[in-house]
């Protein structure tokens, strides 16, 4: 698949406001390793190989096992992961596919018990900031390096 454009030169003004959401997110309270497993289930939801690629190189890099990245897209059925792992990840996919109730059941009271109310804003705006990445990057074909 041809990438469609370069959008960081197509845009640098649109790119620049992007990077300084990206940027603002190196100040979210959520943990770092957390993010990263974030990152990557929210880049497989939206189909995004480019940021799927990144993302797993950069949670191998800071220790991510290959084991735990391979079953990331089974999380649900997976033991792998701890409960405020598991939560984190629903609360991806809920906020993630729109389609969806973001608020299926008491995931959200569930989640308010393991996470901060800062963290759970942080967690949901490091989401929503990886969800503009994949649209960007899937509308416009961008590929991993090969």
């Amino acid at each position: 698949m041809q990438p469609r454009l370069d959008y960081y030169t197509a845009s640098p003004a649109a790119l620049k406001a992007l990077m300084l959401l990206e940027a603002a997110n190196f100040d979210l309270g959520v943990d770092k390793p957390l993010m990263e497993l974030v990152k990557l289930r929210v880049s497989q939801l939206n189909d995004c190989a480019f940021c799927a690629d990144m993302h797993a190189t950069e949670a191998r890099k800071n220790g991510e096992s290959d084991r735990r990245l391979h079953s990331l897209v089974v999380w649900q059925d997976s033991t792998l992961f701890s409960e405020r792992e598991r939560l984190a990840l629903a609360w991806c996919d809920a906020v993630t596919l729109l389609d969806r109730p973001v608020m299926a059941g008491d995931l959200y009271e569930r989640l308010c018990a393991q996470f901060s109310e800062r963290e759970v804003v942080d967690l949901t705006v490091g989401i929503a900031t990886i969800n503009c990445w994949n649209r960007m990057a899937t509308s416009f074909r961008k590929q991993p390096a090969a």
